[in-house]
């Protein structure tokens, strides 16, 4: 059985928690609390020297960081990996998309005006710059999106999961879906696959099970 080490409420640990999920492999879940900086303990250090979540431990005894690289571990092999190198290369662009235009501005903003909301009105300045920064990035996923049911031709990947970990949230950012409307037709879209579980259970069923 595979170990994630996630938080709750993190986009970033969502994404490989929901491709174990949705590819049937067996998951237990750690949870750190990165309020308490449970993630900076000498126990997690040994774990993890990053210091950061999420981190998976593989039912082979590998370590892997990065929630990106997790998820194209936990696809290969499975429906969620696109089968074409077209559309892996495709879905790669995505998912380092992701992380530079998208979760760097959406996830902070998410974190001071819904997380820890009594820090918004000292970050309010920051808080309008992520604002911006993301909205040209959600723009051009928008339009993406148009013509198209999934981010990839070929139907739902590790594509889709990458990008909707944090954008599936923006609205607790401070954004709004009714400014893309072709985001908000596609992560019902994603809410609707098989075997999909929202953000809000991340690790309840593996604490309930212990």
């Amino acid at each position: 059985m595979h170990t994630l080490f996630a938080c709750l409420g993190s986009g970033n640990c969502f994404k490989p928690w929901l491709a174990l999920h949705q590819t049937g492999q067996s998951v237990n879940v750690e949870l750190i609390d990165v309020l308490k900086g449970e993630q900076k303990s000498d126990r997690y250090l040994q774990i993890n020297p990053a210091g950061v979540v999420p981190f998976l431990q593989t039912d082979a005894g590998a370590d892997i960081g990065e929630s990106n690289a997790m998820l194209w571990f936990i696809a290969e092999g499975t429906h969620l990996m696109p089968d074409t190198a077209e559309e892996r290369a495709e879905a790669l662009q995505w998912m380092f998309y992701e992380q530079s235009k998208l979760e760097p501005f959406i996830s902070p903003a998410r974190f001071f005006t819904t997380i820890l909301p009594g820090e918004r009105a000292a970050r309010a300045e920051d808080i309008a710059d992520w604002h911006v920064r993301a909205a040209v990035g959600l723009h051009h996923l928008d339009t993406h999106l148009e013509s198209r049911p999934f981010m990839l031709k070929s139907g739902y990947s590790i594509a889709d999961i990458a990008v909707f970990g944090y954008v599936h949230v923006l609205e607790e950012a401070g954004l709004s879906l009714l400014d893309y409307p072709s985001i908000a037709r596609w992560i019902d879209a994603v809410r609707a696959t098989d075997g999909f579980r929202p953000l809000s259970e991340l690790g309840q069923a593996e604490l309930r099970a212990a």
